[in-house]
């Protein structure tokens, strides 16, 4: 005797093919974001007149509406799968506690004590500049992005402020010199996957990678040092307080030394509220208060995290994802077109995932097998691997870099994308070099 199904749940059959059918349409969810948000803002000259939590909001429903998942409630326990993964959740956690360091360490003086030590070591017209290669000292050491801009953002605001420059071009300095790390670390979760996947030594692929992104990194610098010109400081350089700068020296070497990013934060929390208490910057209750104030601050980027995480796992349980490679590997006709395709396949990837990682250990086995079928090598294949999804994940107003560099910032993500040069520069420098077939060494057939 068989037993009588629930009329809510769909059979397992059809959500095996659910999970695994190419679906072209199952990408209308991202194009309604990106109209909704990204065009109607462009139209109207302001991309604060559309709140990007609405249009995530309008994209979700939509993703519901056409899932092909089943009855609703059922496509509902889908899109809140996608917002309670891990990843998320990871994320959730970071904006928590990031929101509370800032919050706390401004309170109590610290980000004002570390913007003077800067400012009285840097000539003005080199403070992005400074800031830039601090970023990408720090990413390198940590290997992780997210990391770097928690650590730096805060400071590089403080440091706008005096010297004139807009917010939005120092969060965009951080988030570039955080990328740059983020793609060439040893340690990087990105460099790791990218490695293992196409089967070479990380070494290896540094040598590729290095070719490409150093001399971007060094134009990049010259770029900002121009930039820096017309800048000059507008307020007189405070005192430097080196008790106050010690919760960011602490936040700084353990982030260095690889230890977890939320205790990392955790510490930050915790040193800025003794720093503050023996400072007499603030007494017990104005620390919780700095806290909850910071948590609360950072409402919007866990509301955009969760929505955009339900709407990209629509997407990817609906087969957008599989319907984009299926598309890109069935044009290959040449080795040049191959490592097109491999850029291109986790480029779109990490579009519809906001996470390079995951964007690479989805696409990593495919593209092995791309580069082994047209002879591409496999240390030039990793290298393209990590470029385009590092590209991607720097530019996107809904991954966890911006979002983190927007929130601590208190600007909006769009705003900062006007400023990201070296994840522009690294994105086209991957194009010239797949066209050029540079580094050549590594360009040939295996």
């Amino acid at each position: 005797m068989s037993t009588p199904k629930n009329k809510n749940t769909p059979p397992v059959s059809i959500d095996n093919k659910l999970r695994h059918a190419p679906n072209g349409y199952a990408l209308i969810p991202l194009g309604v974001f990106l109209l909704t948000y990204l065009v109607v803002s462009i139209i109207a000259g302001d991309f604060y007149k559309m709140p990007i939590t609405v249009a995530f909001l309008l994209s979700s429903v939509v993703a519901i509406a056409i899932s092909k998942g089943g009855p609703l409630n059922y496509r509902i326990e889908q899109f809140c799968r996608g917002a309670a993964n891990s990843n998320i959740m990871l994320m959730v956690l970071i904006f928590i506690l990031a929101g509370a360091f800032a919050q706390t360490a401004k309170a109590m003086g610290a980000i004002d004590a570390t913007v003077n030590l800067a400012l009285s070591i840097l000539p003005s017209h080199l403070l992005a500049t400074g800031i830039f290669i601090t970023a990408c000292f720090i990413s390198t050491s940590v290997g992780t992005s997210v990391g770097t801009i928690v650590a730096l953002a805060p400071v590089a605001v403080g440091i706008a402020e005096k010297a004139g420059i807009p917010d939005a071009m120092m969060l965009g300095v951080v988030v570039s010199g955080a990328m740059f790390g983020d793609n060439l670390s040893f340690i990087s979760d990105t460099t790791i996957v990218a490695t293992r996947t196409q089967s070479c030594e990380m070494s290896d692929k540094f040598k590729v990678n290095i070719r490409i992104a150093l001399p971007l990194a060094l134009f990049t610098i010259l770029l900002y040092t121009l930039i820096g010109q017309q800048f000059s400081l507008t307020e007189a350089v405070g005192p430097v307080e080196w008790v106050k700068i010690l919760p960011y020296l602490v936040v700084i070497i353990t982030a260095i030394c690889g230890v977890n990013v939320l205790l990392v934060l955790f510490l930050g929390v915790l040193l800025s509220g003794i720093t503050g208490l023996f400072t007499n910057g603030f007494d017990i209750w104005g620390w919780t208060s700095a806290m909850g104030e910071g948590i609360i601050g950072m409402g919007e980027l866990i509301i955009i995290s969760l929505l955009a995480g339900g709407m990209l796992e629509m997407i990817r349980y609906n087969g957008g994802i599989d319907w984009i490679i299926l598309k890109l590997v069935s044009r290959v006709r040449s080795r040049k077109g191959a490592e097109g395709c491999i850029s291109a396949l986790v480029g779109f990837a990490n579009l519809c995932t906001a996470n390079n990682t995951i964007a690479l250990i989805m696409t990593g086995p495919i593209a092995r097998d791309i580069a082994q079928k047209f002879q591409v090598d496999p240390r030039r294949s990793a290298s393209l691997l990590d470029i385009f999804s590092c590209f991607v994940q720097g530019i996107i107003p809904y991954g966890a870099q911006l979002l983190i560099a927007a929130g601590l910032g208190e600007t909006s993500p769009i705003e900062i994308m006007r400023y990201l040069y070296y994840p522009y520069m690294l994105g086209i420098g991957g194009i010239l070099a797949i066209l050029s077939g540079f580094p050549r060494k590594y360009a040939r057939k295996i």
